[in-house]
């Protein structure tokens, strides 16, 4: 295991375009036509957002696209990881396959987004996209029946070599673009629960040195959609979290202040993607608000949580019709911009 490396980048840079309220997707959409999803992964976001289309095909939802690295596992209709018998007893870190992950059928959405960038010259504009961490999928994999050493050894060799190929491909088309990737790992809310498959030192130490194998320029975080010990999601080191809004965000307030007052970035998910979709940006402003306040309250720096702070949904938007993601997306937009006034005015008012 690698020690956790210093955040350089985005993080520390204060013009910074992962600032200031501006609106970033979570990854799934619910199109059929990768075109059609690139175009609003573009369209919609404030922070182009690279899409993946598990409606369109079970390779493309989250343990669908880790699954393409790893010969003789593959994924059953219901989305979870399923083992070959015939291959799975040569199951290692070290049979991770590499170099072909933009050929196959668990990435359409990403190989539509990088075409449809190259040709509208997107060059130069901030882009984000994700991958499912190694506690997640670690789990996954011990769940499909690799014992537990082998299957976090696994899934942190695969998840490091998907993301550099990833990487490499974004540069390839965008040379210019600044990157923000976050490792997908709602696992985590399940951490501290009794009998969880490794403990929170280890989890820290795979999250960070997954994250690690990106370059230094790269702005990496953590999602987590799960209520999550938000103090050891900190330890692994990231530049960036994209978290829920919830008022049990209040109990970690010490550690949220240190971390914006170290030059962390919070993305806020501000509309909920689950239960009764709204129509309106006044609620979850007021509770993104209500939770800012406490924050503040707590001696979190005001004018730094608003310059630092992301909006988004809560989680993807597969599950609904692209109508609806739409409205979701423009919902959270609209409490962006409400961010961005406030941040802008603050500012101007001190002299900042």
């Amino acid at each position: 295991m690698s020690s956790i490396r210093p955040t350089t980048g985005p993080r520390s840079t204060m013009t910074s375009p992962f600032a200031d309220g501006a609106l970033v997707g979570c990854g799934s959409l619910p199109h059929r036509d990768p075109t059609a999803a690139a175009a609003f992964a573009i369209g919609e976001f404030g922070i182009a957002t690279i899409p993946s289309l598990p409606g369109r095909s079970v390779l493309e939802t989250m343990l669908g696209q880790a699954t393409v690295a790893l010969p003789g596992l593959g994924i059953d209709p219901s989305g979870l990881v399923a083992v070959d018998d015939r291959n799975a007893p040569g199951v290692a870190s070290s049979d991770v396959a590499g170099g072909a992950l933009l050929d196959t059928d668990g990435f359409a959405g990403f190989r539509a987004f990088l075409d449809l960038a190259g040709k509208i010259r997107l060059d130069g504009a901030a882009v984000k996209w994700q991958f499912v961490g190694p506690v997640t999928l670690g789990v996954a994999l011990e769940r499909a029946g690799l014992d537990r050493p082998a299957a976090f050894e696994l899934a942190s060799a695969s998840v490091r070599s998907s993301l550099i190929e990833l990487s490499d491909a974004v540069t390839a088309v965008l040379p210019n673009s600044p990157q923000m990737v976050v490792l997908d790992e709602p696992w985590l809310g399940e951490l501290m629960s009794p009998g969880f498959p490794i403990p929170p030192d280890e989890a820290i130490d795979r999250m960070s040195t997954a994250m690690a194998a990106l370059p230094a320029t790269t702005l990496t975080g953590i999602h987590c959609c799960a209520p999550c010990d938000v103090a050891t999601l900190l330890a692994s080191g990231p530049g960036v979290i994209s978290v829920p809004v919830s008022p049990d965000l209040l109990e970690w307030a010490g550690y949220l202040t240190r971390f914006i007052d170290e030059g962390g970035i919070v993305a806020w998910g501000v509309v909920p993607t689950g239960g009764p979709i709204r129509s309106q940006p006044d609620q979850p402003w007021r509770e993104l608000s209500d939770l800012w306040c406490g924050l503040v309250q707590r001696g979190c720096n005001p004018v730094q949580l608003r310059r630092r702070s992301l909006v988004s949904p809560q989680c993807g938007l597969a599950s609904h019709s692209v109508s609806v993601a739409r409205g979701i997306a423009r919902l959270a937009g609209e409490v962006g911009k409400r961010v961005k006034d406030q941040s802008s005015a603050t500012r101007f008012a001190l002299g900042a």
